[in-house]
């Protein structure tokens, strides 16, 4: 990131803070395709399409030097099975039934990949069909449980990737993950956790993909208020149900290529449908650009659940903390928890900025993409940190733990910024 990037996107923030909530707005009509890496710098992604916050489709000359694209596919274009066997076999790998309906998603077990292959290539000799129902192999932490040296390139557009720096500092946890199955496995209809961003690239086979812009789906919503499980299915289209649907446009719909690497952006709800033998490697990510979607996100998630309990709020002690214990429960995460993310991003950010001066931050370092990323994202941490303190939720919160307050961050924060104006 330069100077004028970063002040370029300092006023579009500027901009949407008179316009609060952001992102919800019309589609783009249609998804770009971005076909030369050579051509297409961070700039033109993060001006084009990170802030204005639209989906794009890279060429699959993006990814043609990953590891996984060549062992992990045969000669034909196919799951290569044998070396995924030798390599991983005995990983216990999560898989969902996609012929069952959970609540609005699919139930999952585990079992060791070798089974799972075993199942996958017992469905495609019997004509794509099974008792044991049409299984999806999601959600596996591949990076978490083996060294993804030379699997991948993390490209440069997706580098400032917060969520992911964040579970890597505490050793804990990720959201990079690989999804395969077989021709008609599919993802139901939904927006990626925490209002993330998303980058998926097909290692071989096929997806389509029909995406809706935010706010889009409350069109959708049948007439009990709840979201749809699946768009293509006839009983959606019925008006009774969903008498919203003559508000909603169609969706986008991409079809992603083998190789192809689609960026989803924050908030764009979303349905799934492979349509060959396909194996992916999809990464969720929070920075700068999205930040304010997740702790607005975050805050419609507390209340959703205060209504839920709300009968027992005079009779129920400490019905606040039960409230974010139901909440983490629920989301993954609660106030407490987004405070802890954003006071170590902060802490890695103003050791960074304590560099700027001297020289010592090369371009690359921390963030990934220089001193001019350090300032932006510090800017952004800032904004919504000022946000979540004077929040009456968050004030509720014991934040006793924490060696750092968020008081006292947030006036670090600003006084680093006020240092930097000149930089």
């Amino acid at each position: 990131m330069d100077r004028e990037t970063r002040t370029f996107a300092e006023n579009h923030f500027r901009r949407l803070q008179r316009h609060l909530p952001s992102n919800v707005g019309t589609s783009p009509g249609r998804v770009d395709f971005i076909e030369k890496p050579d051509s297409f710098s961070y700039t033109d992604f993060f001006k084009g399409y990170l802030l204005p916050n639209v989906p794009c489709v890279f060429s699959s000359a993006f990814t043609e030097g990953w590891g996984s694209r060549k062992h992990w596919v045969t000669s034909s274009g196919k799951p290569n099975f044998d070396y995924l066997l030798q390599n991983y076999g005995d990983a216990v790998v999560p898989v969902a039934n996609c012929g069952v309906r959970e609540f609005n998603s699919n139930p999952k077990e585990h079992m060791p990949l070798r089974d799972y292959i075993t199942y996958w290539k017992e469905f495609i000799q019997g004509d794509y069909s099974s008792l044991r129902g049409c299984l999806y192999l999601k959600d596996w932490h591949v990076c978490r449980d083996f060294s993804a040296k030379g699997l991948f390139t993390l490209p440069v557009y997706f580098s400032s990737d917060w969520l992911n720096e964040y579970w890597d500092a505490l050793d804990v946890d990720d959201y990079r993950f690989i999804y395969m199955g077989p021709t008609g496995t599919w993802s139901p209809f939904h927006a990626d956790i925490f209002r993330s961003f998303s980058w998926s690239v097909n290692i071989c086979g096929r997806k389509k993909w029909l995406l809706f812009p935010p706010g889009q789906e409350e069109a959708l919503r049948d007439c009990h208020g709840g979201l749809p499980y699946d768009v293509t299915a006839p009983e959606f289209w019925d008006s009774h149900q969903h008498p919203m649907l003559e508000h909603c446009n169609p969706p986008l719909e991409v079809t992603q290529e083998a190789g192809e690497m689609l960026f989803v952006p924050s908030g764009w709800h979303h349905q799934v449908h492979n349509l060959e033998d396909t194996i992916s490697i999809n990464h969720n990510w929070v920075n700068g650009c999205n930040l304010a979607n997740m702790w607005h996100f975050l805050q419609q998630e507390l209340c959703a659940v205060q209504q839920e309990v709300s009968e027992w709020r005079d009779t129920m002690p400490d019905w606040h903390s039960h409230c974010q214990v139901i909440m983490k429960s629920c989301s993954g995460i609660n106030f407490e928890e987004f405070y802890c993310f954003l006071k170590i991003i902060a802490e890695r950010r103003l050791l960074l900025a304590k560099k700027i001066g001297s020289s010592e931050l090369e371009c690359g370092e921390g963030s990934g993409l220089g001193p001019q990323q350090v300032i932006f994202d510090i800017g952004r941490i800032a904004e919504v940190l000022a946000s979540v303190v004077v929040n009456p939720d968050f004030q509720r919160v014991d934040t006793s733990i924490f060696s750092l307050q968020p008081e006292d961050l947030l006036q670090q924060l600003k006084d680093v910024l006020a240092a930097m104006e000149s930089v």
